[in-house]
């Protein structure tokens, strides 16, 4: 029988307050329990190290992004090289005067810094107002070849994207990670809130199942101003089927483990990618196709 190929997935969701370095504390320490619970690679949420600043506009939150390498990075690495686990956090990265990005970083295990993706769709909706503070990403999609697994970061607004997903699966990824920050407007009808949640994991499990990978999502829970975050992290297998499924409203850290083996055995018996018509896929970098 052929290695399994096991790894252990390490989701956590959390509240943020308003102090940066105590966000920051919490994450290293929850990193740190996902480790010892047997996580090999672990992702936090979207923007975990403030509370959601994008809800209004004021460039004196400007002043709650760091550079990269900077002191995030430098805490989180240590964690992983002490525990030899691969981390993924999304990050307010300071890269020039003037120019910001939603920046998620994968640090190996042992502690290297092996690469950024810098968040590619940026949203402008009420309470959402990302494209005031973030330049759109100019390093495209990307794959890392982390210790474990060869691994896909796209971040959040990136979940509703299909090119998105199938590009990075294209480059080999096993496992699509989505650090999110996603949630309702307190005034939200019930059946409206659940339209949208039900809306948010099928778009990401059909990720799955089209590309043929499993996906992580991981999102904060909370309220903070006009948000409530709907939390709900979850792991789904190639075949689009729920493997874990966190809380809506509770701090949680779950350990997940999958089967690299099933990108290969799923792909074998739905074979999306050998019968992608790619010479008739032209029109898909146009904006709109007129008449």
């Amino acid at each position: 029988m052929a290695d399994p190929k096991i790894v252990n997935l390490g989701l956590v969701q959390f509240t943020c307050r308003a102090e940066p370095d105590l966000n920051l504390q919490k994450a290293v320490e929850s990193c740190r329990a996902a480790a010892l619970q047997g996580a090999q690679i672990i992702c936090l949420q979207e923007l975990f190290r403030s509370e959601y600043f994008c809800q209004k506009e004021d460039v004196r939150l400007f002043d709650l992004a760091e550079s990269i390498p900077g002191p995030s990075t430098d805490a989180l690495a240590a964690v992983a090289r002490e525990h030899q686990v691969v981390i993924i956090a999304s990050l307010f990265e300071k890269r020039a005067q003037g120019l910001y990005h939603n920046t998620a970083v994968v640090i190996d295990a042992d502690g290297s810094l092996t690469g950024l993706y810098r968040k590619m769709h940026i949203p402008d909706d009420p309470a959402f107002y990302e494209k005031f503070y973030f330049t759109p990403g100019d390093l495209g999609f990307k794959v890392f070849k982390t210790r474990y697994a060869n691994i896909g970061v796209l971040v959040c607004w990136d979940q509703w994207y299909p090119e998105a997903a199938r590009l990075t699966a294209l480059q080999g990824a096993d496992i699509l990670f989505y650090p999110t920050a996603i949630g309702w407007a307190k005034d939200e009808k019930p059946e409206v809130r659940h339209c949208q949640q039900d809306a948010w994991q099928t778009i990401q499990r059909s990720h799955a199942i089209a590309n043929g990978v499993f996906v992580a999502s991981i999102n904060r829970v909370g309220t903070e101003g006009a948000l409530e975050f709907w939390g709900g992290s979850f792991v789904c297998d190639p075949f689009g089927e729920m493997l874990k499924l966190a809380s809506p409203d509770r701090e949680e850290i779950h350990v997940v483990p999958i089967s690299l083996n099933d990108v290969d055995v799923t792909r074998r018996h739905w074979p999306f990618l050998r019968d992608r018509r790619i010479d008739f896929y032209q029109g898909i970098t146009q904006r709109f196709l007129d008449a």
